[in-house]
């Protein structure tokens, strides 16, 4: 209370205390945001990287069951001759002959541009006769651009 018995409440401050209370975001405050948000962000360009590698073994995974797809289909399309279509690993097309042999040749070369890159000698193909008309096709690559192993197989059982 004053002399005069009024009541008064808070002193407001003065320009110049104003001034000292109440400046605002400091320089370290920004930097330690900036900070921050540059972790957050390296943070998603490296999960981005992994995932492009993942979509990359996806793709070519797939693409290796297309492909075994297409020369089962081969064989029966030739389902007399499907015995012929026996071979070992190979990872270079063969020059063909017999229908049984281009369609080898074919599915060499198709193997290597749709999963190989070029001069690619990672990229084979075998198919293994198991008796009782069934087989086993299976595609080899290298799986490093997808950050997998050197060497990825997939083998598919087929009845022709």
């Amino acid at each position: 209370m004053s002399m005069n018995g009024a009541v008064h409440g808070p002193r407001r401050p003065t320009g110049r205390h104003l001034a000292r209370n109440q400046r605002g975001v400091s320089l370290l405050e920004v930097m330690i945001s900036v900070l921050i948000l540059g972790i957050g962000l390296l943070g998603i360009a490296a999960m981005q990287a992994l995932a492009l590698r993942g979509g990359q073994g996806s793709l070519e995974s797939s693409q290796a069951v297309m492909q075994t797809t297409s020369i089962a289909e081969a064989m029966r399309a030739n389902r007399l001759n499907a015995g012929n279509y026996a071979m070992a690993m190979t990872c270079t097309a063969g020059s063909g002959g017999s229908l049984a042999q281009n369609d080898q040749a074919a599915w060499i070369n198709a193997l290597k541009s749709t999963i190989g890159v070029a001069g690619d000698t990672s990229t084979c193909g075998r198919i293994e006769a198991l008796g009782n008309s069934r087989y086993r096709i299976t595609v080899q690559w290298d799986d490093q651009r997808a950050g997998g192993s050197s060497t990825r197989q997939v083998a598919t059982e087929v009845r022709i």
